[in-house]
């Protein structure tokens, strides 16, 4: 069983909202969209449902063409960012009615209901009603009813986005294990490249409508094919620079250089650091101080968040435990340059980190 884009757009007069696209998803994984808001992924998630017909291409599933075909004659679940259930009906009933829908048997519905509300530690709420329930265990009914069909596709957008922490933390480690043995394929959409890790299976990057990438989650984040690739999956956003290599140095200044990965050639690159690479702390002594001034320094839970200037470019560290800062203070920072990225004039990749993890490659 598998879901099929072959040069799938969408275009609304003059706007284009998803280039010709393809894309092969199977089942036993999930199957990631990671892209920022307007990027195109609840566009792409309504063509592949049939909610919405592509100006071009086809949708065939299963082997099938269903391009055409209304949703209605379709086997497809879809759960939203914004929870919806029926007020009126109890919590069984909400999660019933799409098999009642389908006429199946009493004892079959009983069977199913059982089952899902289980998986989902709902099956205590059962008579209650969805206004009796606290938000997150509103999804995890609106998220029953969708997975109680037995579904081929399931598109789950963005479904956690607005669960408290803890709850979310809890779904995203029940959720690969509820599809783990089902046949059909999932697609769910995030905007956060943390979530897309921790989930794993195979991820597609969007940009402004385009795939950029697609392939196994880890590595999509390790060795992305382009910038863009790696801006989408990089929170907070990737330092970028421009550096010059010459004689297997790179240099970001005349005072500021280190060893160019050996596979490089002379000439001008752009360099990407995730921000948990730069630090307040030179942790190893071939990490490279950048001299800065501090813009702005808060902290997230445990984490320090530092926005500095340096050379002329804007870059972000992201570094475990209180560090504070003033702001406009002159400060050195620590790059840990054997984790950056090195991406050609056109923006292809053409080095990725060696240490740890990756393979160094020459672009194009």
């Amino acid at each position: 069983m598998t879901l099929e884009l072959r040069q799938v757009g969408k275009a609304i007069g003059p706007e284009v909202h998803i280039y010709p696209t393809d894309l092969l998803l199977e089942p036993g994984q999930f199957n990631i969209l990671l892209g920022t808001t307007l990027s195109g992924k609840t566009t792409l998630m309504t063509l592949m449902a049939g909610l919405e017909k592509p100006t071009s291409g086809q949708i065939w599933f299963n082997g099938r063409d269903v391009t055409g075909e209304a949703v209605q004659k379709r086997n497809v679940s879809m759960v939203y960012q914004q929870f919806i259930n029926y007020p009126n009906f109890d919590v069984y009933e909400n999660i019933a009615s799409p098999l009642r829908v389908a006429r199946l048997p009493e004892d079959e519905i009983r069977k199913r209901v059982t089952h899902i509300s289980e998986l989902l530690r709902i099956s205590q709420m059962l008579d209650r009603r969805p206004d009796e329930l606290s938000g997150g265990q509103q999804q995890r009914c609106a998220m029953a009813r969708a997975l109680v069909k037995d579904s081929d596709l399931i598109l789950l957008d963005e479904p956690l986005a607005n669960l408290d922490f803890k709850l979310r933390e809890e779904l995203r480690e029940e959720l690969p294990r509820l599809f783990a043995e089902r046949d059909c394929v999932v697609v769910y959409a995030t905007t956060e490249p943390t979530e897309a890790l921790l989930l794993g299976g195979a991820t597609a990057t969007l940009h402004e409508g385009r795939i950029t990438d697609f392939g196994p989650t880890e590595r999509v984040y390790r060795e992305p094919v382009d910038l863009n690739t790696a801006r989408v999956f990089s929170e907070p956003p990737m330092n970028l620079a421009t550096v010059e290599i010459s004689n297997g140095v790179c240099r970001l200044t005349e005072t500021l250089s280190w060893p160019a990965p050996a596979i490089l050639s002379d000439g001008k690159y752009t360099l990407g650091l995730r921000p948990h690479h730069v630090s307040p702390v030179q942790v190893q002594a071939d990490w490279v101080p950048v001299e800065s001034t501090i813009k702005v320094a808060e902290l997230a839970g445990s984490e320090s968040i530092i926005h500095f200037e340096s050379y002329g470019n804007q870059w972000v560290s992201l570094v475990h435990g209180v560090h504070p800062f003033e702001t406009g203070a002159a400060a050195v920072l620590y790059a840990d340059m054997a984790h950056a990225f090195y991406f050609s004039p056109d923006g292809k990749l053409s080095a990725a980190p060696t240490v740890g993890y990756g393979r160094t490659k020459e672009g194009n």
